[in-house]
């Protein structure tokens, strides 16, 4: 008989895991066979703890989790991940229910699962744009502040990529969650992006400045 692995998720760091994590025990996921992620939305494909979750199921095992909004929040993302697992004759359990991705109607049932998922997402989407609207235009919105500052930010960085610090290392350094660590990496990234192709333009530019005065 296969293994059970489970995985859950949280979209901010004020949520608990506690209740999803006690549910998988319940229907039988070891607690060092679930994995995790917390303040990660459900839109995100790139989860470090759902990674780490579909690279740990093998052929026969179960994939559990507790609703599927869990795994995807993502029509195509659901479906890839459910196509994924069932060619590598991985089972997929829904709470207690196992369904099969081969069965017609199990196939359908997911589905619309996936969709009302999504919908579910860009409504949350929808009233969040809303209500910034509105509390802007009423001048009480000043943006949410990233929790590290960018000094702290460029040392975050600069300790991930010496490979000297895991990524729950810096976080405790700090005195953050891990999802911040992620984030602060991924903003750093992008500034270093756009610092890159300001300067290969600003390159570009000085080679064509030059190549005009000397055919002259």
């Amino acid at each position: 008989m296969g293994a059970h692995v489970g995985y859950a998720r949280c979209s901010t760091d004020k949520e608990d895991l506690t209740a999803q994590r006690q549910q998988l025990a319940a229907l039988g996921v070891p607690a060092d066979r679930i994995y995790l992620d917390e303040g990660l939305t459900g839109t995100a494909r790139d989860r470090p703890g759902l990674g780490q979750a579909l690279a740990a199921v093998r052929d026969g095992d179960t994939f559990t989790v507790t609703k599927l909004d869990r795994l995807a929040r993502s029509v195509p993302d659901a479906l890839d991940i459910l196509g994924q697992l069932s060619g590598r004759g991985v089972r997929f359990a829904l709470g207690a229910a196992v369904y099969d991705w081969h069965d017609p109607f199990a196939r359908m049932f997911l589905q619309i699962l996936a969709m009302v998922a999504e919908f579910e997402a860009n409504l949350i989407r929808q009233r969040t744009r809303e209500g910034m609207a509105i509390a802007r235009a009423r001048g009480k919105l000043r943006g949410k502040q990233p929790k590290l500052k960018p000094a702290q930010a460029r040392e975050v960085r600069r300790m991930h990529e010496s490979g000297d610090y895991s990524i729950t290392g810096i976080a405790e350094i700090f005195g953050v969650s891990r999802p911040t660590v992620y984030r602060a990496l991924q903003r750093s990234s992008g500034n270093s992006a756009a610092r890159g192709s300001v300067v290969r333009r600003s390159q570009q530019i000085t080679r064509s400045s030059y190549e005009e005065v000397s055919t002259v």
